[in-house]
């Protein structure tokens, strides 16, 4: 979406993408590796019997979900000695994100998966790395490009659940506000498309007061929230596309009173989300289990490289969480250390 580098740089970016774009649909600066992926310039293909190099480009590890998916491929990749998994964060920027996948196709890894920041700004250098004939997988959301393999969950079907089950708990006649992730991002979409035509169409007696991007980041639904609260005294219910953005609707209001009774909705189904249930706070989240996305991305990208299989194309469940069942999933954050 942004601009290249050199003028000699754009000309061939631009041609590169020509070609992609056959297979995909159609922005870089460089930053620094979280994992051990200083040696990023060393190089070399893995061959039969020798190490798989995997750069796992993650679209930002400033939210809850990103960063706890992170730390699951970290897990996850442990299970395959064969492989190294670099890890990159793309700081919820299209143009650092796009670099990174130059420079990790430029430094020959075996593997790529690309957390995409945006679809349509992502998409053509996906469709790079396809070109350089490294096995790639999109996962988090999903990138249609010819040639990739995708680990994800369905968004819509996990919107579906959740405004399904909001359709006989949001009271009548109630105003909601309306927190969305970063325009563009399939999920993102995909989850907001869900809540208006399983919730909104079939409710006509509830009105949207206010909506807006808050970038799956809770500061920045915290600044919406605050002037929301005011220009609008009565909200019945906060609709957020994840629980980043829903946790941080919640703060603003948790000391006023006139706000005790406030539905807030979110999904991913994370631990701060799931205390944030257990505590009456927040009513409802979807769970999309980072547990299982890194444990499939790593089958997956060993699946490839190692040419048992060529394409890929899979999905994770999304279970509703409540009041009723969240023990359950507290457990399982005891369990893996995420919840003291």
């Amino acid at each position: 979406m942004k601009g290249m580098k050199k003028v000699f740089s754009s000309i061939l970016c631009a041609a590169v993408i020509a070609t992609a774009m056959a297979g995909c649909g159609g922005g870089g600066t460089s930053s620094a590796p979280t994992e051990s992926a200083t040696n990023l310039s060393s190089a070399g293909s893995a061959g039969q019997g020798k190490t798989y190099r995997v750069a796992y480009i993650a679209r930002t590890q400033s939210d809850s979900f990103a960063a706890w998916l992170c730390n699951e491929m970290k897990t996850a990749a442990g299970n395959y000695p064969d492989i190294k998994l670099d890890i990159y964060d793309g700081q919820a920027n299209d143009d650092k994100e796009n670099s990174m996948i130059e420079n990790a196709i430029t430094n020959k890894y075996d593997g790529i998966i690309v957390q995409a920041n945006n679809n349509t700004a992502q998409q053509p250098y996906i469709a790079k790395v396809v070109q350089a004939g490294i096995k790639c997988i999109t996962t988090n959301p999903r990138v249609d490009c010819k040639g990739s393999s995708s680990i994800d969950s369905d968004p819509y079907a996990s919107a579906k659940t959740i405004a399904t089950y909001a359709l006989t708990q949001i009271p009548k006649n109630a105003q909601v506000v309306v927190l969305q992730g970063p325009a563009g991002n399939y999920h993102s979409t995909q989850r907001r498309k869900a809540w208006k035509e399983v919730f909104f169409d079939k409710r006509p007696d509830v009105k949207i007061v206010a909506e807006d991007i808050a970038n799956w980041n809770k500061d920045e639904a915290m600044k919406l929230m605050e002037d929301w609260v005011i220009a609008h005294p009565k909200i019945d219910a906060v609709v957020s596309m994840n629980d980043n953005m829903a946790a941080g609707a919640l703060e603003v209001v948790k000391d006023k009173s006139g706000f005790k009774n406030l539905q807030v909705y979110g999904s991913d189904g994370t631990a701060e989300a799931c205390l944030l249930i257990q505590q009456g706070k927040m009513k409802a989240t979807v769970l999309q289990s980072a547990i299982d996305l890194a444990q499939k991305n790593m089958k997956a990208i060993h699946d490839l490289m190692t040419g048992s299989k060529s394409d890929i194309q899979d999905t994770i469940g999304n279970p509703l969480i409540t009041k009723d069942n969240v023990q359950q999933y507290i457990d399982m954050y005891k369990k893996n250390g995420q919840i003291k």
